[in-house]
């Protein structure tokens, strides 16, 4: 069944490439970003394109108001700086916060309403593995990533009397232009340069879980072992992915 579907986060990564396969399967795609040229190629692709900064909750409100039922909500939009701590700046710590966990709340909310009326609907949230497994200079960005995991095994039962469907996805590391906008210096990319997954992969296995809609997926399946391994034995999973940051 064709399906209309929200997607944000999509003009560039896995977005761009889940709208891309959404749209050549013939589903409905309602498209945001904030970058205007890339919106504009994929309205020529057949995407209904909304330019938003959804770390503004004005603009989220935008959004939803022109959207019609939406069957699927791909929640995909983030952002991330690789650093310590104490080496980050105020103003990135507050756009982590804001786009990774306030917006898709914000997104979840608005969108659950409709849903709930017709008792059907799929929320797919695009998670982390570091929202399972933290490591160091990713301290933040995967706190922001372990609130919006809470959210989605939350979200799950809260909505699931309703028939709507909740999905996280959490990929390892993606070989997308996001690691080079979280690590200017290429560090943290040099280090697990072995283990990066391909955008369309991770794109195929969201567009697959429309329908199988299962509880989460991880990807590389390995690293779903790795996070339950984390629970019994964090200080083993600690040592031995202690390397991938410590390049200069």
């Amino acid at each position: 069944m064709k399906k209309t579907i929200f997607i944000t986060g999509a003009t560039s990564g896995i977005g761009l490439e889940m709208t891309k396969q959404l749209i050549a399967q013939g589903h409905t795609v309602f498209a945001t970003g904030r970058n205007q040229s890339a919106l504009k190629s994929l309205e020529h692709l057949g995407a209904v394109a909304i330019q938003a900064d959804l770390r503004n909750v004005v603009d989220i409100d935008r959004v939803v108001a022109l959207l019609p039922a939406i069957d699927v909500a791909i929640l995909n939009a983030g952002i991330g700086y690789f650093a310590s701590a104490f080496d980050l700046l105020d103003e990135e710590v507050d756009q982590m916060l804001e786009l990774n966990v306030k917006a898709p709340i914000y997104l979840a909310k608005r969108l659950s309403a409709q849903m709930m009326e017709r008792n059907s609907g799929h929320f797919i949230f695009i998670g982390s593995q570091a929202g399972k497994v933290a490591t160091k200079k990713a301290s933040v960005y995967a706190a922001s990533k372990h609130a919006i995991t809470g959210f989605v095994n939350g979200l799950r039962l809260e909505l699931a009397e309703y028939k709507i469907a909740v999905t996280g996805i959490y990929p390892g590391p993606i070989d997308t232009p996001f690691l080079q906008n979280a690590d200017a210096t290429n560090a943290y990319r040099d280090a697990i340069s072995k283990f990066l997954i391909q955008p369309s992969k991770v794109a195929s296995e969201v567009v697959k879980a429309i329908e199988t809609k299962p509880r989460e997926v991880n990807l590389p399946r390995i690293l779903g072992i790795t996070s339950k391994m984390y629970a019994v034995a964090p200080k083993v999973v600690e040592f031995f992915g202690s390397g991938f940051f410590n390049k200069k």
